[in-house]
């Protein structure tokens, strides 16, 4: 990859398409993360407007302070920054408190942790509509288009994507040629929606790397008959994730009424 052209194709697109749109800038939810981190520095670049929120809810203090270190490094070096921190827990318990106690324990606390996203997404479209901005999402392309490992209408609600054609591993390249702060090269990525130290790879059971490989071996045509041991682990993992999270990578289904039944 070259890296230095990549990085400036996507700055380039980032401002053709604000300028292009007539806005005047972009919001962004930092993290802590690679991905955040990446995209925030490349938004900053294009020159224009950047809002960083950084919005804990029950956040361990570690991804807190990356975040804010971030956002202070991307200030020190661009006047175009700004940043607003939101502590989004008080509204996350009082939703928790008005929701209805459930049986199964285990689902409310996937779907709570679901909404952890989707708050952040409704914080982030207020800042957008209050300053004329967008919302740069960023997720990349194992997330994005791989395993569909995000939150439909949370972390994937956005209004562009600057990042989602780059795998995990091209995301650190261009982390590494931007400066960003070896913390957040170095820390386990995590999507912090849980309130602990677990990372992605925990709860999706296989590292970036390995599903980098499978997305590779299914455009290649490859089948799971293909593997043994851990790689087809792995694929099976892959293919799983692809499969069960489709429904988050393509068009809202419409049902298109026929002709006949409108007149």
């Amino acid at each position: 990859m070259q890296i230095e052209k990549v990085t400036d194709h996507i700055v380039n697109w980032l401002k053709n398409y604000a300028n292009k749109a007539g806005i005047k800038g972009f919001v962004i939810g930092v993290s802590g993360g690679i991905d955040s981190a990446v995209t925030s520095t490349l938004c900053a670049r294009t020159g224009l407007s950047l809002l960083c929120l950084e919005m804990p809810i029950h956040q361990a203090e570690s991804q807190v302070d990356r975040a804010l270190n971030h956002i202070k490094w991307l200030q020190d070096n661009f006047e175009n920054v700004s940043m607003t921190q939101i502590d989004l827990t008080p509204v996350f318990d009082s939703l928790v408190a008005s929701l209805p106690t459930v049986k199964d324990e285990e689902q409310r606390f996937m779907s709570l942790a679901n909404t952890r996203a989707r708050l952040r997404m409704t914080s982030l479209y207020y800042f957008a509509a209050l300053h004329g901005y967008l919302v740069a999402g960023t997720g990349n392309k194992v997330e994005d288009f791989g395993v569909g490992f995000f939150t439909k209408y949370g972390d994937g609600g956005v209004d562009l994507s600057p990042i989602a054609d780059l795998m995990k591993s091209e995301v650190y390249k261009i982390a590494a040629h931007l400066g960003i702060n070896d913390e957040i090269i170095k820390a386990a990525p995590t999507d912090g929606l849980w309130g602990d130290d677990r990372t992605d790879e925990d709860q999706i059971g296989a590292s970036y790397d390995e599903l980098e490989w499978a997305m590779l071996m299914t455009n290649q045509g490859k089948t799971i008959a293909d593997f043994e041991g851990r790689t087809k682990r792995v694929f099976e993992i892959y293919t799983q994730r692809h499969q069960a999270n489709k429904h988050k990578m393509v068009a809202i289904p419409v049902c298109e009424i026929p002709e006949g039944l409108k007149g």
